[in-house]
């Protein structure tokens, strides 16, 4: 399945993060973290929240939200 922290170091790199990279962070949060996994979480949270990572599902969400 992978772990939270290459994750983030893939979406820390390429500037986005997938669908399917969400989909696997919330199955690995289901599951007990090392306190390094949760930082490096913590460290995603922070650069989506600075626009630094933009998120597939925020896009498709403010897309289905424009008028036609």
């Amino acid at each position: 399945m992978g772990r939270i922290s290459d994750l983030v170091d893939q979406a820390l790199k390429t500037g986005y993060l997938s669908l399917a990279a969400e989909d696997q962070l919330r199955s690995l949060l289901q599951v007990k973290n090392t306190p390094e996994e949760l930082t490096a979480f913590l460290q995603l949270q922070r650069a989506a929240m600075e626009g630094l990572v933009k998120q597939e599902s925020r896009e498709l969400a403010h897309l289905q939200k424009l008028p036609l």
